[in-house]
């Protein structure tokens, strides 16, 4: 029973992810090209995308090693392009089963990208692991080779053909946060005060100097401490 539930939640899953891995691999392109800017080689880009899964990281990566800087250079880029999966890993283990063991949550928190999150906790009830692992099978070879292609084509395209396809994550962010507004009021609110305030952050000159990955977690924190707060969810408790 349990192997047929863990075998239904992978193919929703793989299904879920099918959209994600096309939008994964349009928009890598751009990610490939500053890669072969930074003289990486299409197999070692390739595999930095296999084995990181971050955007902004690895372009912030590419571009320290561009620059030629050093190890601690990259290391606190890292930390700061990359800190807002801590807050993402955060909210997906309040998702997880109690019974849910060390090994499948260190593999979860392996590709926590922005997408496979905004999937994942939009999940209503408890999350199944093999849920993930379904959308990661699609996302991970979407992204790692639309980088790979992205080296080798990427002096190819015209750059107006590289610019349209890094619009495709911006359609995908959308088809992940209209359902569960069109659903709720509170959550359409807060999606509405969210990109107000991305918007203004960008623009204000207090806050604009910051990293985007350190804009992101001040508002992150912010507005869900806040809507936490103001909105709590109540949760059911069954009696045995």
């Amino acid at each position: 029973m349990k192997r047929r539930e863990n075998k239904y939640f992978y193919l929703k899953g793989i299904k879920m992810g099918i959209p994600i891995g096309l939008g994964y691999f349009a928009v890598s392109f751009t990610l490939g090209i500053s890669a072969g800017n930074a003289g990486m080689t299409a197999v070692q880009a390739m595999l930095t995308s296999l084995l990181v899964n971050a955007s902004a990281g690895q372009y912030a990566g590419f571009t320290v090693i561009a620059a030629n800087s050093g190890y601690m250079e990259m290391v606190v880029m890292e930390l700061i392009a990359n800190a807002r999966y801590l807050l993402m890993s955060c909210a997906l283990s309040q998702k997880l089963g109690e019974e849910t063991g060390l090994l499948h949550r260190l593999l979860i928190g392996f590709d926590v990208t922005d997408e496979i999150f905004g999937v994942a906790v939009s999940v209503p009830e408890k999350l199944n692991p093999y849920y993930n692992y379904g959308m990661m099978t699609v996302a991970i070879p979407g992204w790692s080779l639309g980088t790979l292609f992205g080296v080798v084509m990427g002096n190819i395209l015209p750059s107006s053909v590289v610019s349209a396809l890094s619009v495709a994550l911006y359609g995908m962010f959308i088809a992940i946060i209209i359902p569960p507004a069109r659903k709720n009021r509170i959550i359409a609110g807060l999606v509405f005060l969210s990109m107000a305030a991305s918007f203004l952050f960008a623009k204000l000159p207090a806050v604009s100097s910051l990293s985007p990955g350190i804009r992101t977690i001040i508002l992150t924190v912010v507005i869900a401490g806040g809507a936490a707060i103001l909105f709590p969810v109540k949760e059911e408790h069954n009696e045995p």
